[in-house]
Protein backbone atom coordinates (compact mmCIF):
# COMPACT_ATOMS: atom_id res chain seq x y z
CA UNK A 1 0.00 0.00 0.00
CA UNK A 2 2.78 2.37 0.95
CA UNK A 3 4.62 1.60 -2.29
CA UNK A 4 1.63 2.44 -4.49
CA UNK A 5 1.18 5.82 -2.80
CA UNK A 6 4.86 6.56 -3.32
CA UNK A 7 4.60 5.62 -7.03
CA UNK A 8 1.53 7.84 -7.50
CA UNK A 9 3.34 10.76 -5.86
CA UNK A 10 6.40 10.24 -8.07
CA UNK A 11 4.23 10.09 -11.20
CA UNK A 12 2.38 13.27 -10.28
CA UNK A 13 5.71 15.04 -9.66
CA UNK A 14 6.99 13.80 -13.02
CA UNK A 15 3.98 15.19 -14.86
CA UNK A 16 4.27 18.46 -12.96
CA UNK A 17 7.92 18.82 -13.99
CA UNK A 18 7.09 17.92 -17.60
CA UNK A 19 4.45 20.63 -17.64
CA UNK A 20 6.89 23.16 -16.27
CA UNK A 21 9.54 22.11 -18.81
CA UNK A 22 7.12 22.59 -21.70
CA UNK A 23 6.33 26.13 -20.57
CA UNK A 24 10.04 26.97 -20.50
CA UNK A 25 10.48 26.12 -24.18
CA UNK A 26 7.41 28.07 -25.18
CA UNK A 27 8.50 31.02 -23.06
CA UNK A 28 11.94 31.13 -24.71
CA UNK A 29 10.40 31.31 -28.17
CA UNK A 30 7.70 33.82 -27.26
CA UNK A 31 9.99 36.19 -25.37
CA UNK A 32 12.47 36.18 -28.27
CA UNK A 33 9.69 36.89 -30.76
CA UNK A 34 8.22 39.68 -28.63
CA UNK A 35 11.64 41.31 -28.32
CA UNK A 36 12.09 41.07 -32.09
CA UNK A 37 8.61 42.46 -32.77
CA UNK A 38 9.08 45.42 -30.45
CA UNK A 39 12.45 46.24 -31.97
CA UNK A 40 11.48 45.79 -35.61
CA UNK A 41 7.84 46.74 -35.92
CA UNK A 42 7.57 49.43 -33.27
CA UNK A 43 10.90 51.11 -32.69
CA UNK A 44 12.98 50.64 -35.85
CA UNK A 45 10.15 51.67 -38.14
CA UNK A 46 9.32 54.67 -35.96
CA UNK A 47 12.90 55.92 -35.44
CA UNK A 48 14.29 54.61 -38.78
CA UNK A 49 17.24 52.90 -37.08
CA UNK A 50 17.09 49.46 -38.70
CA UNK A 51 18.67 46.99 -37.65
CA UNK A 52 20.03 48.31 -34.36
CA UNK A 53 16.94 48.34 -32.17
CA UNK A 54 15.81 45.04 -33.66
CA UNK A 55 19.06 43.40 -32.61
CA UNK A 56 19.03 44.98 -29.15
CA UNK A 57 15.44 44.02 -28.37
CA UNK A 58 15.84 40.52 -29.79
CA UNK A 59 18.80 40.01 -27.45
CA UNK A 60 16.76 41.41 -24.55
CA UNK A 61 14.00 38.92 -25.38
CA UNK A 62 16.49 36.06 -25.36
CA UNK A 63 17.89 37.23 -22.02
CA UNK A 64 14.37 37.41 -20.57
CA UNK A 65 13.69 33.86 -21.74
CA UNK A 66 16.85 32.53 -20.13
CA UNK A 67 16.15 34.46 -16.94
CA UNK A 68 12.83 32.62 -16.73
CA UNK A 69 14.60 29.32 -17.45
CA UNK A 70 17.03 29.83 -14.55
CA UNK A 71 14.20 30.94 -12.26
CA UNK A 72 12.25 27.76 -12.97
CA UNK A 73 15.35 25.58 -12.61
CA UNK A 74 16.18 27.07 -9.21
CA UNK A 75 12.55 26.65 -8.09
CA UNK A 76 12.60 22.98 -9.07
CA UNK A 77 15.94 22.50 -7.33
CA UNK A 78 14.60 24.12 -4.15
CA UNK A 79 11.46 21.96 -4.30
CA UNK A 80 13.56 18.80 -4.56
CA UNK A 81 15.79 19.86 -1.65
CA UNK A 82 12.77 20.68 0.50
CA UNK A 83 11.08 17.37 -0.29
CA UNK A 84 14.19 15.42 0.81
CA UNK A 85 14.12 17.01 4.28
Amino acid sequence: MKNSLKNKKEKSELFRYLGIASTVGINLVISTFIGFAIGYYLLDKYFDTFPWLTVIFTLLGIVAGFKYLFKVASRISNDKENSKD
